[in-house]
């Protein structure tokens, strides 16, 4: 480990040296590190030094501290930092974007004009705090150069390459190649792994020196000594909102608001500030290293400006190779992603002293960590995987780097007894958004899913992290905490804690659901809890159950999100099947799914049918659940014959049911189903109906379902009659209510009609006809009839709206793969394709012949479409058990160690 470095402090007889340049570069983003580097430059200045700094900060950060015509201000902008869309949000595609248009589309510009200037200058030394490309510049302009931070972007950027695709993957690698020019590490406390440094001194704290008093400052800022002051800021970032006075304890003001106890997000947003602050009153300072950072950084600075050259002592090793792992693992979590490492960003075992392939070997199975009471995993990997990772996470406490990791070892009371449960996603092979007109659909498992861990414990043995136990004074009140693995994928927070009694009213009932919703949509960053903790107030509601003990839940999906193959389905499915188990409840996987659905309904707000629920909770592996959604009527399951197979291909686009498309073409549908009624009772009650057809015509008048409308009989008696579209007050003037209970008609927007209604007409006859040719004697014919199903309820979709660029271009992909000359050998080949779920964007679903040309076709469809969007779709493929089927495992710490 490095050891923090101590040195004498500047001198008299340093200033008596001969006067030095130092081109001192500094990142823009926000005014930390700006404010930081004042203190070192003004250590430099002091001592006869000349200063350029180079910075798109403001100047009057620099020249209200400095008064001395040895610094000098160029205003350059050379990177971007984070782009935030808000003092709390942090935009990663545009972050990346940005950067892209400052520092790598006019690099070569930007290279040549800094060599330029700082040989203009003649630069001792350049130093960076953070701007990768002035590491470069120096060496290009033969100036050693030196970095002062406690991180790196390409540790912060790498996980922003997790949301917006593996494409920027090499901004990472540049900005990684450019700080491995810099000769050392002047490495600050508070620091992230920075492995693309060779050598690294770590120094004190860079603090500013008081100017005054704490009592001269009160009576300036007319403050008396007998009310506690809060300061809040969000370093420059507009908030918009208003302070109000409810938000704080009594005896306390807000000098700022535009930190420190955490908070977080959700209790910030909705005014619940009084417990932090009672708990920040009460807190010493925990740290107690020196302050003295800024003079004994300026004094390397000057010894290395002067020549004085340093032997790697510090960051080599296994160190190094720790961190370079930790940059490398977050490089590659998304599954999907390749991972190519830089020759220069390698470091090898022998340097390390242990071989790569031991760290693979020491990272092995730790199954043996826990004793599993009940259940079998069924020898899935991704469920071995995941035990695995909860014995390292008991096993290292709080020893982790990532904060989920952290908060999660924090979850649990490891000797107790923890319920897991495994839900899979799903891949709509046939069926889609015609689910909530009635439809039959096919649904097949993926092989991903989601694991949701659960322990309850009375509300005194429960392990809280210290926001909560900020927020509690005693510990008698159940609570729930969530970890949620996978949290920086998608901009969310990682935990969210809530108090269980905020379900319940006053008179002892839970809240409604519309409470729920609007509960949880106080903090973006923290809806994805009402997926998991609306399973909870939905048992409260749906089956009288009440929570008396604290429920700590950890959920883990590996199902990607916003690809129309429904992970919040299995994340709902996991863990209400945990919460019921954990709890001794018996609840059938039918019946799981069906309350699953008002979670996301009613809870989340998403709009959705049944159908993603159902394939996730009953669904087996290799086969299709076959269920008509008139609400959820399990058919039986499909095998699927030995001859076909089915992918998913991702879009990239992402999917949403509760977008808008996906809501106004349900709303449609539900409109065309109450204007079908409406024309068959007028028809009915007028006597115009034919005697054959007059009790058709009184079914119709009644129609439950549009799927139980036939093709023809909508073609020949009401296609004619429905409109194009219609504005939601026309329609509401003539008809009153649509029928649908989680959707609500914009009186101001228009819906289309026609195709929204005709598309679950006929994509039940579609279905139908899809599982009957699949049960059917295996022929070239068979196979080519799938396909030219699933290419029609492609072109339906994109009717009503719900297409998309990427899914049609992937779908031409797979059309463009039968036409091939030997597309008809027994070589295999693919037959059909279409988009899948609520549309938008999302998967698409492939069929073919189960061979080796086939997975070929569909690597080369993925090769293609990365050419033509510079994104690498995912590709699902093969299947799994639903919850149902897997049952739950209840575990318990093993106090052995386990076997080597």
């Amino acid at each position: 480990m490095p050891t923090l470095l101590q040195t004498a402090p500047m001198s008299e007889s340093d200033s008596s040296r001969p006067s030095l340049v130092f081109a001192y570069y500094v990142t823009g983003h926000g005014f930390g590190h700006a404010t930081r580097v004042v203190e070192v430059v003004r250590h430099l200045i002091s001592s006869g030094h000349r200063v350029h700094v180079v910075s798109a900060a403001p100047e009057f950060v620099f020249t209200t501290e400095i008064h001395s015509p040895n610094l000098f201000i160029r205003n350059v902008l050379l990177d971007s930092g984070s782009v935030q869309s808000d003092a709390l949000t942090v935009d990663r595609r545009a972050s990346l974007e940005k950067y892209c248009e400052i520092a790598v589309e006019p690099r070569d510009s930007i290279l040549a004009t800094e060599v330029e200037w700082l040989k203009s200058i003649r630069a001792n030394l350049v130093v960076s705090d953070v701007v990768p490309i002035a590491c470069r510049a120096a060496a290009n302009a033969g100036i050693r150069s030196v970095c002062v931070t406690n991180f790196s972007w390409d540790f912060i950027y790498a996980e922003y390459v997790m949301v917006a695709g593996h494409h920027h993957q090499s901004i990472v690698w540049q900005i990684a190649e450019d700080y491995s020019h810099c000769e050392f590490l002047i490495r600050l406390p508070g620091h992230c792994p920075m492995p693309a440094f060779h050598d690294v001194i770590d120094i004190p704290l860079v603090v500013r020196p008081l100017h005054k008093s704490r009592d001269e400052v009160r009576r300036e800022l007319g403050v008396p000594d007998n009310v506690k002051l809060l300061i809040f800021n969000f370093g420059g970032q507009p908030t918009g909102w208003k302070l109000k006075e409810e938000y704080l304890p009594a005896g306390w003001i807000c000098l700022y608001y535009q930190g420190g106890v955490e908070m977080i997000r959700r209790d910030l947003l909705a005014g619940c500030w009084a417990p932090y602050l009672e708990r920040a009153v009460t807190l010493k300072p925990c740290y107690d290293g020196g302050i003295d950072g800024g003079e004994v950084a300026a004094k390397i600075l000057q010894d290395t400006a002067m020549g004085k050259k340093r032997s790697k002592l510090n960051i080599s090793g296994a160190r190094r190779l720790q961190d370079a792992i930790i940059l490398g693992f977050q490089l590659q979590r998304a599954p999907g992603r390749d991972l190519s490492v830089p020759e220069w960003y390698q470091v090898t075992g022998d340097e390390a002293g242990t071989p790569l392939a031991d760290q693979t070997q020491k990272s092995s199975k730790f199954v043996e960590g826990f004793e599993i009471l009940h259940g079998d995993h069924h020898g899935l990997i991704d469920t071995v995987s995941f035990l695995d990772s909860l014995a390292t996470l008991a096993k290292i406490g709080g020893h982790h780097q990532e904060r989920e990791h952290l908060a999660a070892a924090a979850l649990f009371n490891w000797e107790e007894d923890i319920v897991v449960t495994r839900a899979p996603g799903r891949l709509d092979v046939m069926g889609g958004i015609a689910d909530y007109s009635g439809s039959l659909v096919l649904l097949m498992p993926t092989r991903e899913a989601c694991h949701a861990a659960v322990q309850r414990n009375h509300p005194s043995k429960q392990k809280l992290w210290k926001h909560a136990e900020a927020r509690h004074h005693s510990r008698d009140t159940p609570i729930l905490e969530i970890v949620s693995f996978g949290s920086e994928l998608s901009n969310r927070g990682p935990t969210f804690d809530m108090d269980l009694s905020d379900f319940m009213e006053e008179d002892g009932k839970p809240i409604s659901y519309e409470k729920a919703y609007h509960y949880f949509s106080k903090d973006p960053s923290q809806k994805w809890a009402a997926y998991v903790a609306g399973t909870i107030l939905v048992l409260m509601r749906e089956m009288n159950v009440r929570f008396e003990y604290s429920i700590s839940i950890l959920v883990s999906s590996t199902v990607p999100e916003g690809k129309g193959v429904s992970s919040s389905a299995s994340v709902e499915v996991a863990t209400m099947s945990a919460i019921a188990a954990a709890h001794g409840l018996e609840i059938s996987p039918r019946d799981v799914a069906l309350l699953c659905q008002k979670v996301e309904n009613y809870v989340v707000g998403a709009p959705c049918g049944v159908m993603d629920q159902m394939a996730s909770a009953c669904g087996e592996a290799n086969k299709l659940l076959a269920m008509i959604c008139q609400p959820a009527e399990i058919l039986g399951l499909v095998e699927i014959p030995s001859h076909v197979r089915f992918w998913g291909i991702d879009s990239g686009i992402r999917h949403s049911v509760g977008g808008s498309d996906y809501g106004s073409v349900r709303i449609g549908a539900f409109i065309g189903k109450t204007m079908i009624r409406s024309f068959a009772s007028s028809e009915t009650n007028s006597g115009e109906a034919e005697e054959e057809s007059s009790e058709l015509v009184e079914y119709d008048a009644s129609l439950d379902y549009l799927c139980n409308l036939s093709p023809h009989r909508f073609q020949a008696l009401y296609a004619s009659k429905l409109p194009q579209s219609i504005t939601g007050e026309e329609f509401m003037e003539t008809y009153g209510d649509h029928g649908d209970s989680v959707t609500t008609i914009d009186r101001k927007g228009t819906y289309h009609i026609m195709a929204p209604t005709k598309h679950p007409i006929y994509e039940n006859f579609r279905v139908q006809a899809f599982k009957a040719l699949l049960t059917a004697t295996p022929s070239e014919e068979q196979v080519i009839g799938l396909g030219e199903l699933m290419y029609q309820c492609h072109n339906s979709y994109s009717a009503c709206g719900l297409g998309s660029d990427g899914t049609d271009r992937l779908v031409r992909l797979v059309q463009k793969m039968e036409k091939l000359k030997h597309s008809k050998t027994e070589n295999g080949t693919l037959y059909g394709a279409k988009i899948t779920g609520g549309g938008s964007g999302g998967t698409v679903c492939v069929i073919g012949r189960s061979s080796l040309r086939s997975s070929e076709q569909i690597l080369e469809i993925q090769r293609k479409y990365k050419e033509a969007t510079g994104f690498m779709p995912y590709v699902f493929e093969g299947s799994s058990p639903g919850a149902g089927k897997f049952g739950y495992l209840k575990i318990r710490k093993n106090s052995a160690p386990p076997s080597t």
